[in-house]
């Protein structure tokens, strides 16, 4: 945990052009498999999943209006390290093609600032810029760059024209910075005025790991308690992140890929949200090279919001059943086990007291919660329920847990979500 006081509260992809425009269902669990002994192999060490263009709901972001003649700084941590570094651009709901016009990394500093002397041009075969058509990912050179585990990384994009519209992952918990013009040089950071907390067309970030080194990518698939929504900003504490760390203490460094998005639900869409877990699953975790394991908590908004809509984003709409719920999961491990992926469940947390909090919503939780302790449909259970719990009433979040809202973890909540994983199980 990297702690601060400043802030609030893929596959393998062989680097030809015939491989370098993927639409997302190209990627599978198996691509990055048999990769020939001897050869390094891809993987990706940080993921982003992305969300259609939408307005803000809880701050700013860039998504609709686009970027005209405008450089995006970007900064994530990796989770693990690799003699070299890629990247890879998503446009899947635009409808259009989409130009990045150039492209730079370099060893973040402070807010806006790049290392000195750090920054690599960011190359798509051979060219500085790159037209990723819709629905489609693409996939940068190696860059030339190596990174150890917990590097944090600065991607500046250039945009010489007028986007439009671009996708984004809307709580990124992180600052991304705006500049008028190619800024990608400067290092100082001076030229980025302008700051929002949303990720732009980065779907992942790929580290080289040498022949015979061990994979097995973690992915973990949610909504915003996975996301690490009300985390410190800039502090990386997501619970994925804080796992990402526990491995690395215990010198058993592993990828940990965060495949959450705020709001996101099972069993229905959300044109602010994202597409229902069912839906992405083979863009959010099967498109990563290696992953060998996934941990899924997903579910309190479809209870939530079953009894409080949201309009435009969420529309009024029968209540969701756990059996509804528990016919989803069970299609989500079968489709993960399918591509050999070990699929670890995690129980839902407590919520009495958040606002969309109703007692018959909480029957439905139990139910949910009891159905995966005991069928034994997953490999695994994680219970985050009984791990974040109030020991004086286990409906809703210990105190010491809950960031203010009652319903998403803090810093601390988000540790103990963290360490209730068995290391052993991944």
């Amino acid at each position: 945990m990297r702690n601060t006081t400043a802030g609030r509260k893929v596959r393998l992809c062989a680097a030809t052009l015939a491989l370098l425009f993927l639409p997302v269902s190209a990627y599978s669990a198996e691509a990055g498999a048999n990769t020939p002994t001897g050869r390094p192999a891809w993987t990706s060490t940080w993921a982003a999943a992305a969300q259609q263009p939408a307005s803000g709901l809880f701050h700013p972001n860039w998504s609709l209006r686009g970027f005209s003649d405008n450089s995006v700084r970007q900064v994530i941590r990796t989770s693990t390290g690799g003699s070299d570094t890629r990247i890879r651009l998503a446009n899947i709901y635009t409808g259009k093609p989409l130009t990045v016009s150039a492209a730079s990394i370099g060893e973040a500093a402070t807010g806006a600032a790049v290392v000195p002397g750090s920054t690599r041009e960011i190359t798509f075969s051979g060219r500085r810029d790159v037209v990723i058509p819709p629905g489609r990912q693409v996939t940068s050179d190696p860059i030339g760059l190596p990174a150890a585990a917990m590097s944090r990384l600065a991607i500046t994009l250039y945009f010489r024209r007028p986007t439009g519209p671009v996708d984004l992952h809307a709580e990124s918990s992180a600052t991304s910075y705006l500049a008028s013009g190619d800024q990608r040089s400067d290092e100082s950071g001076a030229t980025f005025g302008e700051t929002t907390m949303s990720w732009y067309l980065l779907a992942a970030v790929e580290t080289r790991r040498a022949p015979g080194k061990p994979n097995g990518g973690i992915v973990a698939f949610g909504d915003s308690i996975t996301d690490g929504v009300q985390s410190t900003v800039d502090a990386d504490n997501r619970y994925p992140d804080q796992l990402a760390e526990r491995l690395a203490s215990s010198r058993t460094t592993r990828p940990v890929l965060n495949s959450g998005i705020g709001g996101n639900r099972v069993v229905r869409d959300s044109s602010c949200f994202g597409e229902k877990a069912t839906s992405r699953l083979a863009r959010d975790v099967l498109a990563h090279d290696g992953v060998r394991t996934a941990i899924v908590q997903e579910g309190i908004n479809d209870i939530g919001h079953s009894e409080f809509p949201f309009p435009p984003c969420i529309m009024p709409g029968p209540p969701v059943t756990a059996d509804q719920l528990i016919d989803r999961h069970r299609k989500i491990v079968g489709t993960l086990r399918a591509n050999g992926i070990r699929v670890l469940g995690g129980t839902l947390l407590p919520y009495q007291g958040s606002f969309y909090y109703t007692e018959a919503g909480d029957r439905v939780r139990h139910e949910f919660n009891h159905w995966m302790r005991t069928s034994g449909a997953y490999d695994a259970v994680i219970d985050f329920d009984a791990a974040l719990a109030d020991p004086a009433n286990r409906d809703r979040l210990d105190p010491r847990y809950d960031s203010g809202d009652r319903l998403h973890p803090n810093d601390a909540g988000y540790q103990a979500m963290a360490d209730a994983i068995d290391l052993d199980l991944l």
